[in-house]
């Protein structure tokens, strides 16, 4: 069961850091924006199809990483007075019940989303640059998918918790480098 959880999180915090780096070219296109429009009163027509295309992108990639460090926005204040393996349990409960069907209905729906516009080579619409809007949408496919194998690599946390094994919490160290 170690093999399988290592895997998934590694590839969810490769992703995480994909989608943290995503950031650079966000910065780099919103300043040239910013130079071009106020230097030299030629804004760019790519700027804002850039920006939410790479912002998504990188907001997405860092759902399952998010989750794999335990940092997702949770109520907590009875969660956090019980022990470890009630804990255990309402995650076990919460993801097996909501959270994993809930991601796999999402899924199917987004890979139809993605196999439209790829279908029908749909277009954004949003400007003269017009770029194909699959490969963004292939990233909402690409994240989910990797929230959803997230998702099973918690609730089998979860089911080593109540057997008795020891699975220790993501440190804050852990968000520093790759495994």
């Amino acid at each position: 069961m170690w093999t399988v959880i290592r895997a998934i999180e590694w590839f969810s915090k490769v992703f995480g850091y994909i989608g943290a780096w995503i950031i650079a070219p966000l910065i780099v296109s919103m300043v040239w924006e910013v130079i071009s429009r106020r230097f030299f009163d030629a804004p760019t027509i790519w700027a804002y199809e850039m920006s939410y295309m790479l912002m998504g992108t990188s907001f997405l990639f860092g759902l399952a990483f998010t989750l794999q460090m335990r940092r997702h926005v949770r109520v907590d204040f009875l969660y956090d007075h019980v022990s470890l393996k009630k804990q255990s349990m309402i995650d076990l409960v919460g993801f097996a019940i909501l959270v994993l069907p809930a991601m796999l209905l999402l899924l199917g729906g987004l890979w139809d989303f993605l196999a439209y516009a790829y279908e029908r080579d749909l277009r954004s619409g949003q400007s003269a640059w017009n770029p194909v809007v699959w490969p963004f949408r292939a990233g909402f496919v690409i994240a989910f998918a990797l929230l959803l194998l997230q998702t099973i690599s918690e609730i089998l946390k979860c089911i080593l918790v109540l057997m008795g094994h020891h699975v220790p919490r993501p440190a804050e160290s852990d968000t520093l480098a790759l495994h």
